[in-house]
């Protein structure tokens, strides 16, 4: 099976090591792009690293 592509909110939270609530803050604040399916939010694989790369340099 090939790698996902996007993850429910729940997942995106256990990859960036943060409680799901703060997924759904960085959503709503725009700093974590997703992706509304019929009832279900899911957040692009390539938004969570560039999240993490975008934390990286501000910390460096």
């Amino acid at each position: 099976m090939s790698e996902k592509k996007s993850v429910r909110p729940a997942e995106a939270a256990a990859l960036l090591g943060v409680c799901r609530d703060t997924v759904y803050v960085l959503m709503r604040s725009g700093r974590l792009r997703s992706v509304k399916l019929g009832r279900a939010r899911l957040i692009p694989v390539a938004a969570i690293e560039e999240l993490l790369s975008a934390t990286e340099e501000f910390a460096a």
